[in-house]
């Protein structure tokens, strides 16, 4: 045990040493968050800025220009002559974009509440309908607060989108929510069904027909070919009108009123 070996006067002042050091850590955390968030929200642009530039420089040193040229011209060709390629980076590029104009709504929602702080927008990735973001709310903002109507209309019309809806990421922590933003209708498009393949092809031509598929090889062995016959109802016996009953007379008879 190191507590044993060390003078009590040692480990207090080493103890002021440790809690003044971090203590300076965290103040300079808090005094440069704000720059630090903007890098945050600004860092796939500021990476993918730094890629381009360092790349096309690599590439300029390492090649010939009418190289350079034929690199960028396959970089930047394929992805756009190939619609899945090009479907897909534009997917990405919608989750930057949706990325900053959440922002910019959150900060106009703290603006006229005039209290809170902008929330921590975390990675996004795309989704078949649209978007989903991932959001980490600061004191002043809540769940309940977004999901009022007219903050989730806001929410869709600064996103561009068609619909948006917010819900809880995780049940332990009630300020980490998720955002889907629905900008186009997944299921609205037409599916072309495979059963008409499998029909087999020398159906006759005298087959039964219905509305709906046809009944193709239908067997049943089992189930004599005999013709239904109806026989006529028989007459039900009538009750009769007086029974006697064992039970007490209560001075009210029924039957009086048939």
């Amino acid at each position: 045990m190191r507590s044993h070996y060390l003078h009590p006067i040692v480990g207090a002042l080493l103890g002021v040493v440790l809690g003044a050091v971090l203590g300076a850590v965290l103040f300079a955390l808090i005094v440069a968050w704000p720059v630090l968030r903007v890098f945050w929200h600004w860092l796939p642009e500021i990476v993918l800025g730094l890629a381009c530039v360092y790349g096309w420089t690599t590439v300029m040193q390492s090649t010939p220009l009418w190289g350079s040229l034929l690199i960028v011209a396959l970089v930047v060709g394929v992805p756009a002559a190939i619609a899945l390629v090009r479907r897909r980076v534009m997917a990405w590029i919608w989750c930057l974009i949706v990325r900053h104009r959440l922002r910019l709504c959150f900060a106009a929602f703290i603006a006229t509440n005039r209290h809170g702080s902008l929330p921590l927008i975390l990675p996004a990735k795309p989704t078949p309908a649209g978007e989903r973001v991932w959001v980490w709310l600061r004191p002043g903002l809540s769940l309940r607060d977004l999901e009022q109507e007219g903050q989730v209309q806001k929410l869709a019309v600064a996103c561009w989108a068609n619909e948006v809806r917010v819900m809880r990421a995780n049940r332990k922590y009630a300020a980490f929510i998720r955002i889907d933003i629905t900008r186009r209708e997944p299921l609205a498009g037409k599916v072309v069904s495979p059963l008409p393949d499998y029909v087999p092809t020398d159906v006759p031509a005298n087959a039964p027909t219905s509305p709906g598929m046809p009944p193709v090889g239908l067997d049943l062995p089992d189930v004599p070919d005999e013709p239904v016959t109806t026989t006529a109802d028989s007459p039900r016996p009538r009750k009769p009108r007086n029974t006697p009953t064992t039970e007490p007379s209560t001075g009210f008879d029924p039957s009086d009123y048939a």
